[in-house]
């Protein structure tokens, strides 16, 4: 795995803690889900790209 794709799986991973969290504490919101989605589409792209 090169830096720049690990970085964003721990990215996307803390966004998926973050964004559970929120959902919990104060309540759904689709935005962010969205949000997380297209941010693991991202990371899944980056990475298929690199032939990791």
């Amino acid at each position: 795995m090169t830096g720049s794709v690990k970085a964003m799986a721990v990215l996307t991973c803390a966004a998926l803690v973050a964004v559970a969290a929120y959902s919990v504490a104060l309540g759904s919101n689709g935005w962010l889900w969205f949000g997380w989605v297209v941010l693991g589409l991202l990371t899944a792209a980056t990475a298929a790209s690199r032939g990791v």
